[in-house]
């Protein structure tokens, strides 16, 4: 058999193993919502508390976002790579399951003014499997966002852009090496039981492509199969060239600012994603709102809140094809608005390549030091303006 028959063999295999997937994905639903049959939504039994003691005393710091947790917590985090998840932000998407116990989130449009989440997941995560969704494809912008987070992170997502061109997401993630070492999680080559989905998950129906959902646990467990763990066999971490942000405690009450909400569109005439941020000074905390509603989250019922709110402005490019997708000029330098403490930092985000952390810097070009907890970072056009 010479190399290109084995290529094409190789091909429909792939193809082949994907249908198979698909369709135990979907029988298995089907057999589990059968009438007479118990309602299970997920495959599940129900998320898994780890046997540790939150009220220990929180003396270890998050690399991420610089929350305190416990010496149980660490042992549990550290022992990971992060996980960035692809959720989506579609009206029949809303509201989403696992956004809240992100340490990172960021947003930007996938695509028709329709924004998308790329959540990543590490010490907050740590106590209990968090059931993330609807999952969503991949996007390429998304692709450098993640990419900041070692040099193969794990990437939970159910397809993505593959047209030719600069925006084939699919291809990228090829290039990058993601599919030989196994980082990317891919909903395609992985089916039930680590993905499934669940019709019914807001008590009516809704188009299927608004389903898909997995658990931080099902996917972190993959990645151990695939020896993705924080240090791999060959003796290298995930961490070892990563650069935390520098993080701070809350000021006090009386030296908070007196900016109270953050408002901001991605798309002129798109108010059904516009955000906004109102400010509670007293506890020094953001909490969102979503095309005028308050923002929560499915499962917790709890509005989704922020310590920090960096509103990124960046160059968009497209539609760049008759698939309507977008490009946002992610490597380089732009302008910012970082919040935090009832306060506007004005200033730039600056990123050299797709694997560099991206530095958020104030007027003086000194580096913005950030509030510990949840950070959102929300990315828009540079034509759009923030209003607060």
């Amino acid at each position: 058999m010479n190399s290109k028959t084995k290529v094409v063999f190789a091909i429909i295999g792939g193809f082949l193993l994907y249908l198979f997937s698909t369709a135990v994905s979907w029988a298995s639903f089907r057999y589990l919502n059968k009438p007479g049959a118990e309602k299970v939504v997920s495959p599940l039994t129900g998320k898994k508390t780890a046997q540790i003691d939150l009220s220990a005393p929180k003396t270890e710091v998050c690399p991420l976002n610089g929350k305190m947790f416990t010496k149980a917590e660490r042992k549990i985090w550290e022992k990971r790579r992060p996980l960035g998840v692809m959720i989506e932000n579609h009206q029949q998407a809303r509201p989403q399951s696992g956004l809240g116990e992100a340490d990172i989130v960021y947003e930007a449009v996938a695509e028709g003014g329709i924004t998308r989440f790329l959540a990543i997941f590490y010490c907050g995560a740590s106590r209990q499997a968090v059931t993330v969704g609807p999952v969503r494809s991949a996007r390429t912008y998304f692709l450098d966002f993640v990419s900041e987070y070692g040099d193969y992170p794990l990437y939970a997502h159910v397809g993505g852009a593959n047209k030719s061109g600069p925006a084939n997401a699919l291809g990228q993630i090829g290039d990058y090496g993601w599919l030989r070492k196994g980082n990317d999680l891919n909903q395609f080559s992985l089916g039930f039981p680590v993905y499934w989905r669940d019709y019914e998950r807001l008590g009516h129906s809704v188009a299927t492509e608004h389903t898909m959902y997995s658990t931080t646990e099902k996917l972190w467990d993959v990645a151990h199969k695939r020896d993705l763990d924080a240090e791999g066999s060959d003796g290298t971490r995930w961490d070892e060239n990563f650069k935390p942000w520098r993080f701070k405690d809350d000021k006090p009450l009386e030296r908070r600012g007196e900016v109270a909400k953050i408002k901001l569109s991605f798309w002129s005439g798109h108010p059904e994603y516009a955000v906004e941020w109102d400010y509670d000074k007293q506890n020094n905390i953001y909490s969102r709102f979503n095309g005028g509603q308050p923002h929560k989250d499915l499962d917790t019922k709890q509005q989704l809140q922020a310590k920090t709110v960096v509103v990124l402005s960046m160059r968009e490019k497209g539609p760049i094809d008759e698939l309507k997708h977008l490009l946002y000029t992610t490597i380089g330098r732009g302008k910012l608005v970082v919040f935090q403490d009832g306060e506007a930092i004005k200033g730039q985000w600056q990123k050299k390549s797709r694997q560099s952390r991206m530095k958020f810097l104030n007027a003086r070009g000194k580096e913005i030091v950030l509030d510990r907890g949840p950070i959102w970072i929300e990315v828009i056009p540079a034509r759009q303006k923030i209003d607060y």
